[in-house]
């Protein structure tokens, strides 16, 4: 099977990889390979901590696709040869003051109920793990099984293993079996046009191709939306101990704030969240990180800034993927929003499973279609009871109650 994988982020390489690993002849294209949100992306394997109000539909993806990772990643390690930047020590959620510390609590009893393993302790407890964490943290949040690993490096291991599959050149349209270059004729599509003039055929299409999914001609449109972020990396003394040897999440006067130590003695520290379309780096959010950062982790200030980087996130009205067949000879994989790195074994394996017709029993149930572009054409809601994604939520509670 030829299959044409549109997007080099790290769903598109992911799920590239999985089709090669299965026997599939692919081609990846993509005019600037893993610079998009992949590139800004912290990298929080954190199936607990990111569960947040009103996206219990998310919950079961994330779990599924944290247990996918251990072999994801040891076979990309094998393959390539290439260290992932895998952080395996706990992520550590703060409470900033009292008010969120309460906040923090009532997120905590949610986790929990979702089945996740954590561990509610006082400041002090907290600075006896974390020397760093300033006087004023009141309480925090153990997480055990949250890790971390750097996009980055995954991207260039994957686009390592794929080689000279990968193209650097940009799609501008699809090509359908009536030869239309948008392919808005067709009932199948069965290739795209390059920005180069060229036109490549396959069996199969896969377009992954983030916030430009809907600049394709004859790509269907899908209700995407740019989340922008600004983020920060950091470095710390060289000479000195590390500043942290855990994934730092907290809560600032109600806003939400991260550090993530790599292991070369990189932070990041993110992310801001708007819809504000304005593509660059705004100062405000710099600002924002900063300062509530240093609420958390004082030293932070003492490090070196050695990159600011702003990139939009493809969010969807539910902030669940889009991922599913749009007609036989195309799947499109985009919408991650800030799971990306989170979902990227899920978004592999199930867009591979898509393109060669797997039954996928592996899924959640109602996984499949709590993910399918199609969801947007009925007038339910993720959380009604006639929802595609109603499903997930039995079995999340079997989960539990297992």
């Amino acid at each position: 099977m030829d299959v044409i994988v549109v997007g080099a982020g790290i769903i598109g390489l992911a799920t590239a990889w999985e089709l090669h690993r299965r026997g599939a002849a692919v081609t990846v294209i993509d005019p600037h390979p893993g610079s998009g949100a992949t590139a800004a992306a912290a990298g929080m394997i954190a199936p607990a901590a990111e569960i947040a109000w009103g996206q219990t539909p998310l919950f079961p993806l994330m779990r599924a696709s944290a247990d996918l990772y251990p072999d994801f990643t040891a076979a990309l390690t094998r393959e390539s040869g290439a260290d992932l930047g895998e952080t395996a020590t706990a992520t550590l959620v703060c409470a900033g003051d009292r008010a969120d510390l309460t906040a923090l609590r009532e997120l905590s009893t949610l986790q929990s109920a979702a089945g996740s393993d954590l561990e509610l302790l006082t400041g002090s407890r907290a600075r006896d793990l974390e020397p760093a964490l300033a006087p004023g943290v009141c309480g925090a949040v153990l997480i055990p099984g949250d890790h971390a690993i750097d996009p980055r490096r995954v991207t260039r291991a994957l686009l390592t293993v794929l080689g000279d599959r990968v193209i650097e050149d940009r799609v501008t349209g699809l090509v359908g079996d009536e030869g239309s270059p948008t392919g808005a004729a067709s009932a199948r599509t069965t290739g795209v046009e390059l920005a180069s003039g060229c036109r490549l055929h396959a069996d199969q299409v896969v377009l992954a191709a983030g916030m430009a999914h809907n600049a394709i001609a004859g790509a269907p449109e899908l209700p995407l939306r740019a989340v922008h972020g600004d983020v920060i990396r950091l470095r710390s003394d060289p000479g000195a101990p590390p500043l942290l040897t855990r994934t730092i999440r907290g809560l600032v006067a109600g806003r939400p704030v991260y550090v993530v130590p790599r292991p070369d003695g990189e932070l990041v520290l993110g992310a801001t969240s708007r819809e504000d379309g304005q593509a660059g780096i705004l100062a405000e959010g710099v600002h924002r990180l900063l300062h509530d950062a240093e609420r958390l982790v004082p030293g932070l200030l003492g490090c070196e800034i050695t990159e600011i980087t702003a990139r939009a996130r493809p969010g969807s009205p539910d902030d669940l993927p889009l991922l599913g067949r749009t007609d036989p000879g195309l799947v499109v994989s985009t919408g991650y929003f800030r799971h990306g790195v989170l979902l990227a074994p899920f978004g592999a394996r199930l867009g591979a499973d898509l393109v060669v017709g797997a039954d996928s029993a592996w899924l959640p149930v109602g996984a499949r279609e709590a993910v399918a572009p199609a969801r947007f054409e009925s007038d339910h809601s993720p959380s009604s009871p006639q929802s595609p994604a109603a499903p997930l939520l039995t079995a999340l509670t079997a989960r539990k109650g297992s």
